[in-house]
């Protein structure tokens, strides 16, 4: 039986010429950038290359540009650093965040609630996005930071950054996770007008181990470990060459087939949209109509995610409850509930992700195994 793969958004196969382009820095660049002689020189060069290649496709400046090694670490750093504990004097400090953040925002956040600052939590609608006066509301004179992604990861709901970013106080810093963002929508820095974007390479066919955090020039950042000089010292120690160079490799095919991926990211899923609903199952859609079309979250009343999950594991169909940072947890989705929906929707909910090399025959393929699942779970129950 051949696995189909509806969970893009919890990671994407590698780019060949992405790949090609690491194996070939591997063998031809292998120096520590930091190294004044010839073979670190040649480093240097391709990793200043992928820093100016990946700044020009997002709108930013080569200096605003920072390697990690994925958007957990990158929003970590941006959290931390924009907003340091109480031995850095950002004790006291609001923060204004959505409650639909991905968990490598929440934890964070609730850890700096730990150190004395205050976060306000923000509602959604029923359709999962948050509304600009919502944001507006809390700010405050003490407000140090809004924290709200570009893109929600479970129901692919696109929020109103830019639009809170042009509105905020200039005193009050925007910080995004636009990790299911890239390359499922036009990205641009500048235009957002955020003071810190993160994203993860292997989300956009990039490598495995490195992502990215883009930090307005200007802006104070506390780093989060000490101990080098590496990119301005925000983020000390030797970069990973070969990781950051297939990272721009796949941000460049990503943006520049934009348009051709979304039509293809299109095309399977309204094939697995429609093949499901011909199938006569009955489900109940959570994604709304302002959303990215990598991402439809489904909820089959009647049918347990969890179990769900696992039969169409054995049926060949690869997809998720959720973030897959929380996929081992049996909780229901924070996401869903801070939607409101009612409790049969909420502990039936299915997230299917499509990626830019699924055809639209395996996406009917594999709604149709879903509700073969579906309708022999309803009746056993």
């Amino acid at each position: 039986m051949t696995v189909i793969d509806l969970d893009s958004n919890a990671t994407t196969p590698i780019l060949p010429a992405a790949w090609e382009a690491m194996t070939a820095a591997q063998a031809t660049a292998y120096g520590n950038p930091s190294s004044a002689h010839a073979v670190g020189r040649a480093a240097r060069r391709l990793l200043e290359d992928a820093r100016d290649r990946v700044a020009t496709l997002l709108g930013a400046t080569a200096e605003e540009v920072i390697f990690t090694s994925g958007a957990t670490e990158a929003n970590n750093l941006a959290l931390f650093g924009l907003c340091p504990n109480p031995s850095g004097g950002g004790a006291g400090a609001r923060i204004v965040a959505a409650a639909i953040e991905h968990p490598c925002v929440i934890g964070p956040l609730k850890e700096l609630e730990k150190h004395g600052c205050r976060v306000g939590w923000l509602p959604v609608t029923g359709a999962g996005i948050v509304e600009q006066k919502a944001v507006l509301d809390p700010v405050s004179d003490d407000t140090r930071l809004v924290s709200l992604m570009l893109v929600n990861h479970e129901t692919g709901a696109i929020q109103p950054v830019r639009h809170v970013a042009k509105t905020v106080p200039k005193s009050v810093l925007v910080h995004t996770d636009a990790a299911q963002a890239v390359g499922k929508m036009p990205v641009n820095f500048r235009d957002l007008g955020v003071a810190a974007l993160t994203a993860s390479g292997h989300k956009f066919r990039g490598p495995k181990g490195v992502g990215l955090l883009l930090l307005k020039a200007g802006t104070k950042l506390t780093p989060r470990m000490h101990g080098g000089h590496q990119q301005r010292g925000h983020r000390p120690g030797t970069e990973p060459v070969a990781l950051a160079l297939g990272l721009a490799v796949a941000l460049e095919h990503a943006v520049t087939h934009l348009a051709e991926n979304v039509a293809r990211l299109t095309a399977g899923r309204d094939t697995f949209r429609t093949t499901l609903r011909d199938s006569g199952v009955e489900f109940v859609v959570n994604t709304p109509a302002e959303a990215v079309p990598s991402t439809l979250n489904v909820s089959f009343p009647g049918c347990r995610s969890e179990l769900l999950l696992m039969a169409l594991d054995l049926a060949g169909v690869a997809c998720s409850t959720g973030s897959a940072c929380s996929s081992g947890s049996l909780l229901p989705s924070p996401v869903l509930q801070a939607m409101g929906v009612p409790e049969p929707v909420l502990e039936s909910a299915m997230r299917f992700s499509f990626g830019t090399t699924l055809i639209e025959a395996d996406a009917a393929d594999a709604a149709r195994r879903v509700a073969e699942c579906v309708r022999r779970l309803r009746g056993q129950s």
